[in-house]
Order: C-alpha cells, then structure tokens, then sequence
C-alpha cells in the first residue's frame, strides 16, 4: 500500500480511503482544502494502481493502515472517513480497534451481501475486462458514475492499470462484507452519508448503521448518486469534515 501525504505532519491526521476502482484523487481536492489544518493522508489501497500490492481481504487492508498509522509522527487519528469500498475497510479499522479516531465519516457502505452479485463478478469480468482500455467504454462507465469531467483521465489510467485478478478480489469483497459485531465498541462519533438516489442496498446500509451505533447520525443527501458527496462536491464533503471536528 502507498500513500499521498498533505499538511504538517505534526497536526492532527485525517485519513481518507477511496472507493474501489479509484486512486488517491478521490479525495484529492478536500486534502488541499483541509491541508492547512490538518495532516491529510491518502492511502493507495491494496489492488489499485500505484498501491504495490496485490488485493487480498478488507480485514488485511484494515490491519495494513492500522500498522501504518502504528509508525506515523505526530498526533493522534482525529477522523477516518471512507468511500464504498474505503468505507466498508473504515468500519473494519474501527471493529478492529474501537478507539482508533474521534470521528469517522462513511459515505455509501455497503453492509448486506449480495450472494448474487458476488457470483457474477468473476464472469461477467472473464468477458468484459479486455474493454476497461477502450476509451469509448470506459467513457461509457465514466457516465455511469456520475462524476465530474475533469476526473476522467485520472479514472481511465488507474482502471487501465488495475489486473483483472485484484479487480475480482476487491469487487467480490465489497459484495460479500458484512458488519461486524465488535463495531459497536466504537468509540469515534460515527456520521454516516448516502445519497438519495443510491442503490436500495446503500440506504439500508446506512440505516443499519444508524440503529446498531445509537449514537450515530445519518444524513440523505438530496438528489445525490453514489460517491457524488466526496467525487464530486470536494467542498462541501471538506466543510462537513470541519463541522464534525469542531462541533
């Protein structure tokens, strides 16, 4: 695993995991709005182009960071926050180790597996990976994720370099993660969003979260598909990140 690094790294960290599929970039617009503040840090997960390392299991990409985070300078895990897959390998960081942050924020965790789904990635991926370097598909999948233009190029040179073999591993691991039960030890303020218009899946998710950890909130947003808060509202999602650790 790699990782990007903004700010000073004495300051309190903010660590934020992209989405499966995607890079560092994700987020690459909030680090520079939260830079002067705080130590943004921005790992490659496993399996992603530029990561170094095969994909194996969200529970080892979870261990990975908090061994990472284990030989960091400087002060202590103020907010971990994450994307989709990034989101489900949060929650586990946080069954892991229940006090690792003061806040969390999860956007769009998935949390009911779909036997189904899981079943089909492997082939359906048999016969449509060799398209992931056209770029008329891959603008054709760009689209259907909703997210902002000036992100394509940095989407299709990661999806060109992802293998088909880390590209099955951590699709079927976001379709077969279920919540654990230590999660609700957790000691961070958990703040969960999802987008109005994600999967039923997603918003059952989120509801899920809300009911096991009492003391979470959870936020629809309006309008929203799924990743549009951090891919495409770099604002906004840094505003929220300011107002959760100053409230």
């Amino acid at each position: 695993m790699e990782y990007k690094a903004f700010g000073d790294e004495r300051a309190e960290k903010i660590l934020l995991l992209h989405g499966g599929g995607l890079s560092w970039w994700n987020y690459r617009d909030e680090a520079a709005l939260l830079a002067d503040e705080y130590r943004v840090i921005l790992p490659i997960l496993d399996g992603h182009a530029g990561s170094g390392r095969r994909f194996t299991t969200i529970e080892e990409n979870a261990a990975e960071l908090l061994r990472f985070l284990d030989g960091e300078p400087g002060g202590p895990v103020a907010l971990l926050g994450g994307l989709s897959l990034g989101a489900q390998i949060a929650l586990e960081m946080l069954s892991q180790r229940p006090g690792l942050c003061r806040c969390a924020l999860i956007e769009s965790a998935m949390l009911q597996p779909s036997k189904l789904t899981h079943a089909l990635i492997a082939p359906s991926l048999a016969g449509s990976y060799g398209l992931v370097r056209s770029r008329s598909f891959a603008r054709l999948q760009f689209k259907s994720l909703h997210m902002r233009g000036e992100l394509f190029e940095d989407y299709y040179r990661d999806s060109c370099a992802i293998e088909k073999e880390d590209m099955i591993a951590f699709l079927q691991a976001n379709t077969a993660y279920e919540m654990k039960r230590a999660l609700v030890r957790c000691r961070a303020r958990m703040h969960v969003f999802a987008g109005e218009r994600e999967s039923r899946g997603i918003l059952r998710s989120a509801e899920l979260l809300g009911r096991e950890l009492p003391d979470s909130t959870v936020t629809i947003l309006p309008g929203l598909y799924h990743g549009e808060f951090s891919l495409n509202r770099p604002q906004d999602y840094a505003r929220a990140v300011r107002d959760i650790l100053h409230a």
